[in-house]
């Protein structure tokens, strides 16, 4: 009797477990980000884009959102957006590969122009924001406690004065690195050229001299604002105003 009612709750246990699989299954079928790639992968890339742009409005932001968004985006043949999505998407995970590979392909078809980078920020954007922050934050640390340590011990050594230099390196390296990814050419003003036939000009004004066009695709560095123009560092080290509506901010 004992083994009989005890094989009874077992497959009940089971059923339960099956169902909740079921259910799960069916919750993800039927979440907003799966129907987007489904009409997607239907060839209905206007409304997958309506879709993924809901999402991203919502907040619910992933660097394999904005990948998809800019797939969308290219296969209608809007290269600025796609680029700005890819751009997107690597500013979230700096090493996705897909979005790697498929920003450097759309930029070379588009002819885009890139802001110049020095071997210095190149250097820097090895590592991301959150590791250097995490580094940062376990030098702090260990300088604080190797600083009191320093201070109330009776005699110093050698290895605890090398500790503590080497705990203040790694800080001052690490927030200098966070300094640099935040104010350098891929930081929190980079912008992205997403309408066609936006050249930069010398002052905020159509019948302003011409200073640069710019492909959709193309990096600029947002300086500061005046109205409907944006005073902007552009490729080839130059500088001037583009209208505030032909780019967008790659960090939202």
């Amino acid at each position: 009797m004992k083994h009989a009612t005890h094989s009874w709750w077992t497959g009940i246990a089971a059923l339960a477990l099956v169902c909740a699989a079921v259910s799960f299954a069916r919750a993800d079928q039927d979440s907003p980000f799966a129907r987007a790639n489904q009409e997607y992968s239907e060839g209905h890339f206007q409304e997958a884009i309506k879709s993924y742009e809901s999402l991203v409005a919502s907040g619910q932001w992933s660097a394999n959102l904005f990948y998809d968004l800019g797939n969308a985006w290219f296969r209608v043949g809007d290269f600025g957006q796609a680029i700005l999505n890819y751009e997107r998407a690597l500013a979230l995970e700096p090493h996705h590969p897909e979005a790697t590979a498929n920003l450097a392909l759309v930029r070379d078809e588009a002819r885009a122009l890139e802001l110049k980078r020095t071997p210095l920020e190149r250097y820097v954007e090895a590592g991301t924001s959150s590791q250097y922050s995490i580094a940062a934050s376990i030098a702090f640390w260990s300088l604080l406690l190797l600083v009191a340590r320093l201070f109330f011990a009776r005699r110093r050594s050698a290895a605890l004065v090398s500790l503590t230099i080497f705990s203040t390196i790694i800080f001052a390296a690490a927030v200098f690195a966070i300094y640099s990814l935040e104010t350098g050419s891929r930081g929190e003003t980079l912008a992205i050229v997403t309408r066609k036939e936006i050249v930069a000009r010398l002052a905020t004004a159509d019948s302003a001299g011409a200073v640069l066009a710019l492909p959709p695709g193309s990096e600029i560095k947002v300086l500061s604002q005046r109205g409907d123009w944006v005073y902007a560092a552009l490729p080839n080290d130059l500088r001037g105003w583009i209208p505030a509506s032909g780019a967008q901010r790659v960090r939202l």
